[in-house]
């Protein structure tokens, strides 16, 4: 394919400063050698980025910085060095945007460990403009014709839930407990649990999201804001004895410190969602006697990421979006710190 015309200014949405966000008109970035730029036709918004936002983690943010991690778009040039990516490729664009390729955690395919890792729309600029840069190598590969707006939330919700039920070692069969399923994780959470032959116990708040989760194929639904005692109930949802495991997206603290609870005996406790200033805690004796693993699950390397793009393109995930336009940004964390998303909501780079 020939050159794709590029222009000098594009839209994009920048942190400022802390929890001020800016519609405004930037140049168009030049790729390094080893990096492609990506037309990004959509962008899904994630938890994340209002973390980023607020700047409220213990990480170091880029100021300024343009936000977002689930860019779907194609690729209209590439630096000279590279040779893996096509201009006129569709290709994602995910949190983590490189590695250093080389250290002990690269070499073992561990990259998202990686302590030189840049990440889109946190330390590096990310999916929320019109045109975004990319490392070649990390890019995901987007099958040709693959519905973009669609796919935009897999890059991330898609993959991190993915990732979180590998490492829960969870079987086909298995009861998986999912904290926050409503939510944009939790809503693409339960279709990957359904796709790799798990059942799915949802846990959130309200009636509209306990219908949501049951449509997308969660079998019980435990209601937090209606539940007498929330531990007893999701036990007598799960033959007594518990959930094989657990997979807590939620972005508070009190689920963290429930799992153990009612996981069952030799379970596991997977920690996805990162509340800020959140801790974990468990009785020791009971997580002793009754062998309870309690882990951290981050984001997925490059080989979870194809495998994840596998499972929607064979037509088994089908992520709930909106799709609203990307001056819409801030009314969407609005919703998002008011608890009211359903889904993920996607953004239209031409609106």
């Amino acid at each position: 394919m020939g050159a794709i015309p590029i222009p000098h200014e594009q839209w994009a949405q920048v942190i400022e400063k802390d929890g001020e966000l800016s519609f405004k008109k930037i140049p168009v970035p030049k790729p390094a050698p080893d990096q492609v730029l990506v037309q990004i036709r959509y962008s899904g918004v994630c938890h994340t980025d209002l973390h980023a936002l607020k700047n409220d983690w213990p990480l170091p943010r880029k100021t300024p910085v343009v936000g977002g991690h689930e860019g779907a778009g194609i690729v209209v040039a590439k630096g000279p060095l590279v040779t893996s990516v096509n201009i006129g490729d569709a290709v994602g664009i995910k949190w983590l945007n490189s590695s250093c390729m080389v250290c002990t955690y690269c070499m073992k395919g561990d990259e998202p460990l990686c302590p030189h890792a840049e990440l889109s729309g946190y330390t590096v600029d990310g999916s929320f403009q019109q045109y975004a840069l990319a490392n070649a190598l990390h890019c995901a590969r987007i099958p040709e014709g693959t519905d973009l707006a669609a796919i935009a939330p897999v890059l991330c919700a898609g993959l991190t839930v993915y990732k979180g039920l590998k490492e829960s070692g969870a079987r086909p069969g298995e009861l998986v407990a999912i904290v926050g399923a409503g939510g944009g994780l939790g809503s693409i959470a339960i279709q990957y649990a359904k796709a790799m032959g798990m059942h799915v116990i949802a846990i959130d708040g309200g009636m509209e999201k306990g219908e949501a989760c049951k449509k997308l194929g969660a079998e019980s639904y435990v209601d937090f804001m209606s539940s007498k005692d929330l531990i007893e109930e999701v036990k007598r949802v799960s033959d007594g004895e518990g959930p094989h495991a657990v997979l807590l997206l939620a972005p508070q603290e009190k689920p963290f410190q429930q799992a153990t609870s009612y996981v069952r005996s030799k379970g596991v406790v997977v920690c996805i969602g990162l509340p800020a200033g959140a801790r974990v805690s468990m009785p020791v004796f009971d997580t002793v006697v009754r062998m309870i693993t309690v882990k951290g699950s981050y984001v997925g390397n490059r080989e979870d990421t194809q495998e994840a793009i596998d499972f929607f393109s064979r037509g088994m995930i089908h992520a709930p979006i909106k799709i609203v336009g990307l001056s819409e940004v801030g009314k969407v964390f609005e919703m998002m710190e008011q608890n009211k998303i359903v889904g993920r909501y996607v953004l239209d780079m031409s609106r």
